[in-house]
């Protein structure tokens, strides 16, 4: 009697170039820089993603435990829909560690269909988020414009979640309370999620979000 000889599984293909990788290091090493130098990203806090394939899905997320301004083209984790490291798209090098919080990253995605998710720490974040639990609501404000929406007549509220460690709680907070015509949520006791059609939009919508929050702060 003979026995067959397992087969090995061939190995993944990769979903996304190196070229591609590459683009998205050095777009979020730009941006986190740009975060960074606000005092928006201190330490080795906040994270960035932007979507490099959709079919399959594919996130480029910042790489954990490195100062985000000094991030590299190659201080990137590719992961899948799901926020799970996906091994064959990997760089050259020492594996790194993605951003606990990619899974997060992957629901945004999933739920409002952003090509761009940047996750910053801000003191007004947090202080609103304290505040105002339920929401924060705006309204007659002509910046309000830049995140799509009217700057007179409409009330305007970016909502509020508590925080969570477990990444598909908190995802399942964001699902309850989101909101297709507002590009953001606070999570109270951390910080801010904000996304776009791609990472110029979403650099504008957080620079916008965290001037409103300003504002509410020193007003409300």
């Amino acid at each position: 009697m003979t026995t067959s000889a397992a087969v090995p599984a061939a190995p993944d293909s990769p979903a996304v170039t190196a070229a591609d990788r590459a683009a998205a290091g050095a777009v979020l090493a730009r941006e986190a820089a740009r975060f960074a130098g606000l005092g928006w990203m201190r330490g080795t806090s906040g994270n960035l993603s932007v979507v490099i394939s959709s079919d399959p899905v594919r996130l480029a997320v910042t790489a954990s435990g490195i100062d985000k301004g000094e991030l590299g083209p190659d201080d990137v984790v590719v992961v899948d829909g799901a926020g799970t490291v996906a091994a064959a798209d990997q760089g050259p090098g020492a594996p790194r560690k993605p951003s606990a919080e990619a899974a997060l990253h992957a629901r945004v995605v999933a739920l409002s269909g952003a090509r761009a998710v940047f996750h910053v720490h801000t003191i007004e974040a947090v202080r609103a988020g304290a505040r105002w639990p339920g929401g924060i609501e705006f309204s007659d404000l002509e910046i309000l414009k830049g995140i799509g929406r009217s700057a007179h007549d409409e009330k305007v509220v970016i909502p509020v979640i508590a925080n969570s460690q477990d990444m598909a709680c908190l995802g399942d907070r964001l699902a309850a309370v989101f909101d297709e015509r507002v590009p953001a949520v606070v999570v109270a006791e951390h910080g801010m999620y904000v996304w776009g059609a791609n990472p110029m939009q979403a650099r504008h919508h957080v620079e916008v979000v965290q001037w409103l929050l300003e504002y509410k702060v020193a007003t409300g």
